[in-house]
């Protein structure tokens, strides 16, 4: 069947983008640097060969791999075949990655060396899958045996598929990290993902010029479609790389010129703290995003000092509206400190009461939004589906404020609310007070069981190398500037806090963790 001459799916971005810039560089990942027209070629072949392998329009073929150009390639191959992709977290237990095997119907398995294993492992637990794709990876490796290799797939010479593929088609089902006891997976199309870019594009400023350097997660949907993506569709350089350390991520940054470069708050961190910043030249690094998590407003005033030529951004979604929803830029960095903006050109947002009306200037409520960008739902679950968009506005799960100009404020995940003695208390506003004491690397403010107020506020802190805390000194200065039902009734000092591979805190773990903090005897 022809191909629509008004169609616009992912499948046409690239192909569109090698066109434009046949000979720019497109893909650097370890030694392997690819031009636009032989990126495009290779996601021709790529498809072809999984073609002969049985994969079609509506396959389901998930990838547990870490970033490569392996994985970048497989993403566009998959999609010029109208297959859906099931990008998986790696830091998944085997039983874990199963769970979404099985419920995504998944009978192909993307990896690499380091995860065949857990991949192998997972497969066995009651799933479809019946062939593992191998993908190299960033360092030099070797097929695994009895997986079909990158290689011989992308040496087909059959011809490449050409389905009748539309913009309201399947694309992706992103599974969400979880604030639940099973992760769902939002359905997301081509439509929801390229009306996702034009608004990245717009207000992030994804530029043709920049270079930009994709470390966070490709499976996560901040790096694989705020940032990858939109850079692909306007023509952009991209190194990848699979180590967000700073031992490898100052390195790149200076080797290559970087000019565009995400992190979550936890990374930015991890890089001020580096021995190696002080030393590292970072003049070509113009752009600074970060999001997946709440960056603490001194942490904000400390990247301003130290990193004065970089404009920043603060991106804030979430999965299911695939993912980018509202953005404060560069201007607004200081003059709205804490705030995540406002909603982006394809995206309306509201903060309402639980009957769905607006709040008043400085009161709490959800955020909700409408979108192209949304998902369609979630895959075989109508019932979360229909709560989610109850009363015909997707519903975060995010509580937050809303100013006269209309700049939202996220207070807290529904989740993280803690209820002490009657009296909610939002976590971000304590581990705000305490990042404004010198000494503190990170914190997270948790709340545990208590016998007297069935929930107890407790701090869980990383303090900086070299720096004297005490638990005393934390308490005094949460007592000198918050209410004391706010006040931590406990101080935990440890080395690392719980994070995903896409940066965000794992307070979850944490919860658990020192669950018995205030257990008797």
């Amino acid at each position: 069947m022809p191909q629509s001459p008004r169609r616009q799916t992912l499948a046409d971005l690239l192909h569109r983008s090698a066109k434009r810039h046949p000979h720019k560089l497109a893909i650097v990942c370890g030694a392997t640097e690819w031009s636009y027209a032989a990126f495009d070629a290779v996601c021709d072949r790529l498809a072809a060969g999984l073609s002969e392998r049985g994969v079609g329009k509506g396959s389901k073929v998930a990838v547990l791999a870490r970033n490569s150009h392996g994985f970048a390639a497989l993403r566009f191959a998959l999609a010029r075949m109208g297959a859906v992709m099931v990008p998986i977290n790696f830091m998944l237990k085997a039983e874990e990655v199963a769970y979404i095997l099985r419920h995504a119907g998944a009978a192909i398995l993307a990896t690499d060396s380091g995860l065949a294993d857990l991949a192998r492992a997972a497969s066995t637990l009651d799933t479809k899958v019946t062939e593992f794709i191998w993908l190299p990876s960033e360092e030099p490796s070797s097929p695994v045996a009895g997986m079909i290799p990158f290689d011989a797939l992308v040496a087909s010479t059959a011809p490449v598929p050409a389905p009748d593929l539309h913009g309201h088609d399947l694309l992706q089902i992103v599974y969400t990290s979880g604030t639940e006891s099973m992760p769902k997976g939002a359905m997301l199309t081509h439509d929801a993902v390229i009306w996702q870019y034009v608004s990245c594009v717009a207000d992030a400023a994804i530029h043709g010029d920049d270079l930009t350097l994709h470390a966070l997660p490709l499976y996560h949907c901040a790096q694989l479609d705020v940032f990858f993506g939109p850079a692909i569709y306007v023509g952009g350089t991209n190194v990848i790389t699979a180590k967000p350390t700073p031992e490898n991520l100052l390195p790149l940054l200076q080797r290559f010129g970087i000019t565009s470069f995400f992190a979550p708050p936890t990374v930015w961190i991890s890089l001020l703290r580096s021995p190696l910043f002080e030393t590292t030249d970072l003049t070509s690094l113009a752009k600074g995003y970060y999001g997946a998590s709440i960056m603490p407003v001194e942490v904000l005033r400390e990247m301003a000092r130290r990193l004065p030529s970089v404009k920043l951004w603060n991106l804030y979604g979430q999965t299911e509206i695939a993912p980018l929803a509202t953005m404060l830029g560069p201007d607004d960095q200081l003059r709205k400190p804490g705030s995540c903006g406002r909603a982006v050109l394809n995206v309306e947002t509201r903060v309402v009461d639980e009957q769905m009306c607006d709040v008043a200037v400085g009161e709490t409520g959800e955020i909700v939004h409408r979108s192209p960008h949304l998902m369609l739902g979630y895959f075989h679950d109508e019932e979360k589906t229909k709560a989610a968009f109850e009363g015909g506005w997707f519903h975060s799960g995010d509580l937050a404020t809303i100013d006269d100009e209309g700049f939202i404020t996220v207070v807290d995940r529904k989740k993280d609310m803690i209820k002490t003695g009657g009296e909610n208390v939002a976590s971000r506003e304590v581990e705000e007070m305490i990042y404004r004491l010198p000494q503190v690397s990170e914190v997270a403010v948790v709340g545990v069981p208590h016998d007297r107020w069935v929930e107890a506020v407790i701090a869980v802190i990383v303090p900086k190398p070299g720096e004297t805390l005490t638990s005393d000194m934390v308490l005094a200065h949460c007592g000198q500037h918050l209410a004391g039902f706010k006040t931590p009734k406990g101080i935990v000092f440890v080395e690392t806090l719980p994070k995903n591979p896409s940066g965000k805190l794992l307070k979850r773990e944490l919860r658990q963790a020192h669950a018995d903090v205030f257990a008797k005897g």
